[in-house]
């Protein structure tokens, strides 16, 4: 074995050790599970962080999709944290509910949990994130979104 492949052991054997199990959250939906692989890498080995955000930003769209019923775009990343390297191989699974819905925006908070390659069914979560989509019209502006009691009201 060489000396990086030795130190890359050491080190993945010590975030064993060191990484706690976390449980996955309950109060949030399952929006998206994903595998990265090795075009996904930046220079250090790890997942490169764009990747990371362009996956949140796939899941976070989920959930609002609901509430707007059209299109929509995303406006803010009102908050993003890199907690943990993410590896190739690692199962992840990405969960999102809603925190707020405004006149023609949803803001939605993101956590991404990583099942590593060689410790399945233990989890460490990765990467939160808070991301704020608005409605949009087919010219680009932004439009209201229709509340629960305006379409109920026109269902009848």
């Amino acid at each position: 074995m060489n000396t990086e492949s030795s130190r890359h052991s050491s080190s993945h054997a010590a975030e064993l050790l060191t990484t706690p199990n976390v449980a996955l959250p309950v109060d949030k939906e399952l929006v998206l599970k994903v595998i990265p692989m090795p075009a996904d890498c930046n220079a250090n080995g790890d997942i490169f962080g764009g990747w990371v955000m362009a996956q949140v930003d796939l899941a976070g769209a989920v959930v609002p999709a609901r509430y707007v019923n059209g299109r929509m775009a995303t406006v803010a990343v009102n908050q993003f944290i890199f907690k943990q390297p993410v590896r190739v191989g690692d199962i992840l699974s990405f969960f999102a509910d809603v925190t707020r819905i405004g006149n023609t925006s949803v803001t939605v908070q993101v956590e991404v949990y990583a099942e590593r390659f060689h410790s399945q069914k233990k989890y460490v979560k990765v990467t939160e994130a808070s991301l704020t989509y608005v409605a949009i019209d087919d010219a680009g502006r932004p439009r209201k979104i229709q509340s629960k009691v305006e379409k109920t009201q026109e269902m009848m």
